[in-house]
């Protein structure tokens, strides 16, 4: 499948679909020390092949707002407390400067992990987050051929975010292999 970049914007914070973890597994948030293994998780989910470009790109992130990421970033820990999961209540511009939004950022489960349904829960606990922080709005980015989690962001209230037109192509592919109607803004 072609890997095609698209947006996805939830237009409010209300009515956030709840799930809790299966037992044995925690949410906690970040603290010092733990781009370690934030790296590894999402280098583990192939966002990076390297751990080294991981730890570059969450410096590039995070680095000058690391005391922020003790309020932003969730980790998922099975329970021998190992981090298994990760995603960020980040904030971000979604028009290039024109809008200031919440945005949920580097979503990852290792892949030992995926399919045990934590990712509803990790992202019920990030949009609640970002809820206490005061977001009204909030986005993501991701791709084609991500399309599981395309479709659970759907079921939580996103929409697909195509302004200009640019990512049409890839939202009829998702709109096909999904087989489901996605309303847009």
């Amino acid at each position: 499948m072609e890997k095609i970049k698209l947006k996805m914007l939830r237009n409010n914070l209300d009515n956030i679909p709840q799930f809790d973890l299966p037992y044995g597994y925690a949410i906690r948030m970040f603290k010092e020390g733990d781009e370690l293994n934030w790296a590894k998780i999402e280098t583990a989910a192939e966002e990076f092949k390297t751990i080294d470009e991981a730890l570059e790109r969450f410096d590039r992130e995070f680095g000058i707002n690391i005391e922020e990421m003790k309020f932003r970033c969730l980790f998922i820990e099975n329970e021998k407390g190992e981090a298994i999961g990760t995603t960020t209540a980040w904030f971000g511009d979604l028009d290039n400067g024109r809008q200031q939004l919440g945005r949920i950022h580097f979503v990852a489960i290792k892949p030992a992990y995926q399919g045990k349904k934590l990712s509803k829960p990790l992202l019920s606990a990030a949009l609640n987050k970002m809820v206490e922080i005061g977001h009204e709005q909030v986005y993501l980015t991701t791709q084609t051929t991500s399309y599981p989690a395309i479709n659970m962001y759907l079921n939580y209230g996103f929409v697909p975010y195509d302004i200009d037109g640019k990512d049409q192509r890839g939202w009829m592919m998702m709109a096909e292999l999904l087989d489901r109607k996605l309303g847009e803004k």
